[in-house]
């Protein structure tokens, strides 16, 4: 992906520990008839070095694939950004609107597991992870055997082997810090509470542009 400098996400614990709290991403492959993408839930290992998750095995995107390349994006909290929330707006109007937020990339090769025993073992895994906070946490075992090995059946594992990961966070790191504080003043205004925490994060913003606002670009503002 287009990844400037200042944008740049690095740290392996923190992009594990995000792909842990975003926790679903799409499965992104490209087969006989091209690209296909399946938004699948992932359990990622703690060196970031293996996801897992499965497929519906009517979706024909797992044997397309076979033993291909994968991308798995995830995405983090994201939203408008009006030019309007920037005071340096008031000073000489040159401001555009933008988007901010957060984005991982991980790739590497897809390997297929259609075994009832490792798919098993990922559901209890996966269910353990999203119901380890619950008061009364729902178990695999608390459903019939037969119910459990029927709905096993219908689904295939997939795992990807990782061999990149790459995060982009744009948060304004390209704007003064006074504009910074207009975007999460107008995001909290807006609703967008999950974008304007992120922004306020120590350190998932990095360090304000330097110098007048007056530099920044005066065309369409990329993502």
């Amino acid at each position: 992906m287009y990844n400037p400098a200042p944008f740049r996400w690095t740290e392996p614990t923190d992009l594990r520990d995000a792909i842990r709290r975003i926790a679903a991403g799409d499965l992104v492959t490209v087969g006989p008839e091209g690209p296909e993408a399946t938004f699948l839930p992932w359990l990622v290992d703690d060196d970031l070095t293996t996801l897992r998750g499965h497929l519906a095995r009517p979706n024909p995107q797992w044997h397309r694939a076979g033993a291909a390349r994968a991308l798995v994006r995830f995405h983090g909290p994201d939203g408008y950004v009006s030019p309007g929330w920037y005071p340096s707006k008031a000073e000489h109007d040159r401001v555009v609107p933008t988007w901010n937020y957060e984005v991982i990339e991980v790739r590497g090769t897809l390997r297929v597991h259609d075994d009832p025993e490792w798919v098993r073992h990922l559901v209890t895994d996966l269910t353990d992870r999203h119901e380890a906070d619950r008061p009364l946490p729902w178990r695999v075992d608390d459903a019939p055997g037969d119910y459990v090995d029927g709905l096993l059946r219908a689904i295939v594992g997939v795992e990807v082997l990782v061999d990149a990961v790459e995060g982009k966070r744009k948060l304004s790191q390209n704007r003064p810090e006074a504009d910074r504080l207009g975007v999460v003043a107008g995001l909290e205004r807006a609703g967008e509470a999950r974008l304007a925490a992120a922004m306020n994060e120590p350190g998932r913003s990095g360090p304000a542009a330097p110098g007048p606002a007056a530099a920044a670009p005066a065309g369409p503002s990329s993502p």
